[in-house]
């Protein structure tokens, strides 16, 4: 069976991005991050074009680039500013001055390319969390992971977790289809070196599995280490 994963901000609804960047390349591979961690994201390759997107639809985000044909970024914050709707830029130009400028006109954050998407994405949800828009739930078939208030529930009844029960939850939730190894797993849940012993890991596998009925869902991948399968 194939399971839909469902990313909810509040209750209600997806969290909108809009993402302007001239740079498709650079454009798609954020919108498609941004997707996969469940944002509802869409990209404008001009400022004009931004300006026509803002004015009909509401943003949680837009992520924004300084060199823009037809408006330029800094032009476009002018416009934006007086709606409160949070801005990082997204630019090259990477000189400090530049930085203080946008830091200045309002951007909320600055990120210079080259980036790591891991970092992007880091930034995106500290913004969002700043303007108390990042109540993030995941909904799997009956399970709820509401990530901010670290509640689980099944079929509408909580779950009982313990504290590394819940990250390595969300580890997976966070990662659906995606086959984990147990040295990444082991280091970012327990914060320690993966010495090769999986006994600790492997019962709280066996005990997320149980509690969740998620036997069919936690998949073991050999000699690599885990995957939810979604």
């Amino acid at each position: 069976m194939v399971l839909e994963a469902v990313f909810i901000v509040e209750g209600i609804a997806m969290i909108k991005v809009l993402v302007v960047e001239d740079e498709i390349a650079i454009a798609e591979l954020i919108q498609l991050s941004l997707m996969d961690k469940g944002y509802d994201c869409v990209c404008v390759h001009d400022g004009k074009k931004a300006a026509d997107m803002i004015e009909l639809n509401n943003y949680d985000l837009i992520l924004l680039d300084i060199m823009l044909p037809k408006i330029d970024g800094y032009e476009l914050l002018e416009y934006i500013r007086p709606m409160n709707i949070p801005v990082i830029f997204i630019t090259a130009k990477g000189d400090l001055n530049d930085r203080v400028k946008g830091l200045k006109l309002g951007a909320d954050d600055y990120i210079t390319k080259p980036f790591e998407i891991v970092e992007l994405l880091a930034r995106v949800e500290a913004v969002l969390r700043r303007y108390n828009k990042m109540n993030r739930i995941v909904r799997i078939e009956d399970v709820e992971v509401n990530i901010e208030s670290r509640v689980v529930t099944k079929n509408s009844s909580i779950i009982d977790l313990t504290p590394k029960e819940f990250e390595l939850l969300v580890l997976l939730v966070e990662n659906p289809n995606i086959a984990l190894f147990r040295e990444t797993i082991f280091e970012k849940i327990w914060e320690s070196t993966f010495m090769g012993e999986t006994r600790t890991l492997d019962l709280h596998i066996q005990r997320l599995r149980k509690k969740l009925n998620w036997e069919d869902k936690i998949k073991t991948v050999y000699k690599i280490g885990y995957r939810l399968e979604v």
